[in-house]
């Protein structure tokens, strides 16, 4: 991502205030490698992160074997990463102390085995799944998007059945879906009321490639939407992801470094109406690195959020930079109890 390191040298805001990175990816591809030694270098860069939790890309899943048993190599890659990271070789920071796995949820009951596997391969880094069901009718997102999920995913027949395994196991689910697709988040938590699910990115308008007026009624639409999302109380919401050209922000096309003030300008009309609707206790900020960084370097990311988040007090911020992600996962990092 060709804004990944820029901001370097921005002055850290709030520098002691710890972050528990509630979602970010690592892998290894021909169009970009971003693994442990490229997220060290990132989070030791002025930020406090202590801890983070690794979202599933499909990335080193089984070449082989049973299809629904084949992201079990993910599971174990990121639980590798994370043991690394705990021995103190690579200092403090707990790189995926945490860990989203995924979950074909069109395999139905099959996925009770991988869940059970998932869970015993990583017994205290294994905390849910996601399976990613954001379609749109416009091709634009997609060439920014490595999988394209077919249509009607969560109405899937199976999909309820699989869902039923998380569920009985205590596992979080992570619902990444466009902003159309709110409603459909909103009949999954009525469905399973006992079950917590995670809303991807704030729940993404996707704004590439339409008219400044078309954003504007999308803003409302999202909005309008978001807030019956906010009323179901199994759901708490990842804030971030801002950096993905979905938004249609445009920052991936600037020359110019951006600045955190840049990215806050742009990104606080979303940020505020998400904690708002949900309260610091049920919002969990993050990096989404390395797709965030198309916008703009990890520094100015974590800049700009505690920038729109300055006006909270100091129990609203350590809620939502790390209390919230460690209490949905069920987490403990000791440094960080009271």
């Amino acid at each position: 991502m060709k804004k990944c390191r820029e901001g370097l040298d921005e002055t850290i805001l709030e520098p002691e205030l710890p972050i528990v990175d509630a979602h970010h990816h690592l892998f290894d591809r021909p169009a970009l490698r971003y693994m442990l030694e490229d997220y060290l270098e990132d989070a030791t860069a002025g930020h406090r992160i202590v801890a983070s939790i690794y979202s599933e890309t499909l990335s080193f899943v089984r070449p082989n074997g049973p299809e629904h048993l084949r992201p079990l190599g993910e599971v174990e890659f990121a639980n590798g990463v994370g043991a690394m990271a705990a021995s103190g070789r690579y200092g403090d920071i707990k790189v995926c102390h945490g860990m989203i796995g995924h979950a074909d949820m069109r395999q139905g009951d099959k996925i009770a085995d991988l869940l059970d596997q998932s869970m015993a391969l990583a017994p205290t880094r294994f905390c849910g799944v996601r399976h990613i069901t954001m379609e749109h009718w416009s091709e634009e997102p997609y060439k920014f998007m490595s999988i394209r999920p077919e249509p009607g995913l969560m109405s899937h027949p199976n999909f309820h059945k699989a869902f039923l395994h998380v569920a009985e196991r205590k596992l979080v689910f992570d619902a990444a879906v466009f902003s159309h697709q709110l409603p459909e988040v909103c009949a999954l938590a009525d469905a399973f009321p006992d079950t917590s699910i995670t809303l991807n990115h704030l729940g993404v308008a996707m704004g590439l490639g339409i008219s400044a007026a078309e954003k504007a009624e999308l803003y409302i639409d999202w909005k309008k939407q978001l807030a019956q999302v906010a009323e179901r109380h199994n759901i708490t919401c990842k804030v971030g992801g801002l950096g993905m050209p979905l938004w249609g922000f445009g920052f991936e096309e600037w020359d110019n470094p951006t600045t955190y003030l840049d990215l806050a300008d742009a990104w606080r009309p979303y940020v505020e109406v998400g904690i708002e609707l949900f309260g610091p206790d049920r919002c969990m900020m993050e990096s989404n690195f390395p797709p965030d960084g198309r916008s703009g370097g990890f520094v100015p990311t974590w800049n700009a959020l505690k920038h729109i988040a300055r006006a909270a007090s100091d129990d609203e911020k350590a809620a939502m930079f790390h209390k919230t992600a460690l209490s949905v996962h069920g987490l403990v990092l000791p440094e960080l109890l009271e």
